[in-house]
C-alpha cells in the first residue's frame, strides 16, 4: 500500500512540485493550504508523513506541529523554511519535527530524508509491536517470553508442574535452565518447600558426592561433626541438578539409586535416609553422545529424561527480544533510559552466543555508562554493533540491500531458504540455522 503524504504549503506552486514529484515516486499524496486545513485533515485520516511549512496563515507550521503532537500523533514531521535559522531549526525540533530543510532545497535531498523518515517510523512500529505481540498474556513465575518457541516450553511447564515426573530441561549456557526449574518447583504442590541447587559442574566428584548425600562425624579428615546433603535439605521439596551431564560415573550410580530407591545413606553412615524429592536436572551437554562416549549412564538419562524440556536459545527467539530489553532496563532501574531504534535494530540482528545472560549483562553495563537517556547505536558494545549480520549466512544467501528494515531482511532470507530447499521447511530451517517450528511461525506471519 502506497504511503501517505500530506503536503501542507501556502504557495501553490511549491504543493505542485512536491506533488509532482512525490506522485512520481509512488507516494499518495494530498495537499493543505494552511494551518486549518492541516488540523482538519488531521482529524478525518493522518497522514503517515507530513511535509509542513514554517510560515503559513494560522495557526503556523510550528503551532500545528506542537498540536499533532500533544494529541499523541507520531508520524514525522519534516519542516520546510525560507527563513531559517539555527534557533528556528532547534525550536522545530523540541516541539516534534523529524527533519527540516531551508529553502530552496533539492528534491533529492527531500526524497532521501522522507525515505528515512518513514523507515524509521516503520522500524519504531515494529519494535512496538513486538513489545505488545503475544498470543496469550503468558506469565509463568515472572519468565518473559511471547515467542511461539518459549510459549510451548511454558506451557508445557504449566502441565508438567502438578505432577512428580523428573523433568530433564536442555539449553546452551546462559538460556534460562534455572528459572524454569523454579517455575516448576513454584507451580507444583511442593512450591512452599525447600527449592535446593547443585551445580555439579562445579564441583570435583568428591566435594560433589559430600554435597548431595552429606557425611557423618569422623566420614574423612576434617569431618569434625556430621552435615545433611542436597538431598535431605530438599526432602518435600525440589533438588535442581544443574549440569548433570558433568557428574561423574561414580556418583551417577549411587544417584541412580536415590532415583529408584527413594533413600540412601551418608559419607561414613550406616543408616539409610528416606527421602521424598522431585528431581529436576539441568545440561548444556549432548547426553546421548556421553552415553556413547561411556561418559553417561544409558539407565540414569532415562530416569532423569521423563520429561525433557528444549530450551531454545535467544537467536531462535529474537522476537522476545525487546520485551526482554524492557525488563532489564526496569530490574536495572534506567529511569527515563529508552533504546533508540538504530540500537534496538543492533539488539534484534546479534546473534547472541551468551543468550540471556549475555542480553542482561548488556543492558546493565550500558544502563550505567550510557550518558543520554536514548540508548543509542554508540553505547552498545563493540561485539553487538559489528556483529548485527552475524547471524547471516553471508556464502550461501544474498543480502539485500543496505537499508532494509530487519522485518525486510528476515522475511528475504526466509523466501530464499524456501526456493533452495524446494519449499521445504525443514530443509529451510536447516539451511538457516533455525528450528522447523520458528520458521512455521515466521511463514505464517509473512504470509509465505
Amino acid at each position: 500500500m502506497a504511503k501517505r503524504v500530506l503536503i501542507a504549503d501556502d504557495e501553490k506552486n511549491m504543493r505542485w512540485v512536491l506533488g509532482e514529484a512525490l506522485t512520481a515516486e509512488g507516494y499518495d499524496v494530498s495537499e493543505a493550504v494552511d494551518g486549518k486545513e492541516v488540523l482538519a485533515a488531521l482529524e478525518d485520516n493522518p497522514p503517515d508523513l507530513m511535509v509542513l511549512d514554517h510560515k503559513m496563515p494560522a495557526p503556523d507550521g510550528m503551532e500545528v506541529l506542537r498540536r499533532l503532537r500533544a494529541k499523541g500523533l507520531t508520524f514525522p514531521v519534516i519542516m520546510l523554511t525560507a527563513h531559517g535559522n539555527v534557533n528556528t531549526a532547534v525550536e522545530a525540533m523540541k516541539a516534534g519535527a523529524t527533519e527540516y530543510l531551508t529553502k530552496p532545497f533539492d528534491l533529492g535531498e527531500l526524497k532521501l530524508a522522507i525515505e528515512k523518515a518513514i523507515r524509521v517510523s516503520e522500524l519504531s512500529a515494529e519494535v512496538d509491536r513486538l513489545r505488545e505481540e503475544i498470543d496469550r498474556d503468558w506469565d509463568v513465575e515472572g519468565i518473559v517470553a511471547a515467542d511461539p518457541l518459549m510459549v510451548e516450553v511454558l506451557s508445557t511447564v504449566e502441565k508438567v508442574a502438578p505432577t512428580n515426573a523428573t523433568v530433564m530441561i536442555y539449553g546452551e549456557s546462559g538460556t534460562g535452565k534455572e528459572l524454569i526449574a523454579r517455575a516448576l518447583h513454584r507451580l507444583s504442590p511442593r512450591g512452599t518447600r525447600p527449592f535446593v541447587e547443585v551445580h555439579a559442574g562445579a564441583l570435583p566428584e568428591t566435594l560433589l558426592e559430600s554435597e548431595l548425600f552429606g557425611y557423618e562425624k569422623g566420614a574423612f579428615t576434617g569431618a569434625v561433626q556430621a552435615k545433611p546433603g542436597r538431598f535431605e535439605m530438599a526432602n518435600g521439596g525440589t533438588l535442581f541438578l544443574d549440569e548433570v551431564g558433568d557428574i561423574s560415573l561414580g556418583v551417577q550410580v549411587k544417584l541412580l539409586r536415590v532415583l529408584q530407591e527413594r533413600r540412601f545413606e551418608r559419607l561414613g553412615g550406616t543408616r539409610s535416609i528416606d527421602v521424598d524429592v522431585r528431581v529436576v536436572a539441568a545440561t548444556n551437554s549432548d547426553l546421548q553422545q556421553l552415553i556413547a562416549d561411556g561418559a553417561f549412564r544409558e539407565d540414569l538419562f532415562y530416569r532423569l529424561n521423563v520429561v525433557p524440556i528444549d530450551l531454545p536459545p535467544l537467536r531462535q527467539r529474537m522476537s522476545d527480544v525487546p520485551r526482554l530489553v524492557a525488563h532489564f532496563l526496569e530490574k536495572y532501574q534506567a529511569g527515563d533510559k529508552t533504546i533508540g531504534n538504530e540500537a534496538m535494530q543492533a539488539l534484534l540482528s546479534y546473534s547472541w552466543p551468551g543468550n540471556i545472560r549475555e542480553l542482561e549483562n548488556t543492558i546493565e553495563r550500558i544502563v550505567i555508562l550510557a550518558k543520554q537517556d536514548e540508548i543509542g547505536l554508540d553505547d552498545l558494545p563493540a561485539e553487538v554493533r559489528s556483529g548485527a549480520v552475524s547471524t547471516v549466512r553471508s556464502h550461501v544467501f544474498d543480502l539485500p540491500e543496505e537499508g532494509c528494515d530487519l522485518e525486510e531482511v528476515e522475511m528475504d532470507l526466509i523466501r530464499q531458504a524456501l526456493e533452495r530447499s524446494g519449499g521445504n521447511p525443514s530443509k529451510a530451517a536447516k539451511l538457516l540455522g533455525l528450528t522447523q517450528k520458528t520458521i512455521e511461525a515466521r511463514m505464517r506471519r509473512f504470509g509465505l
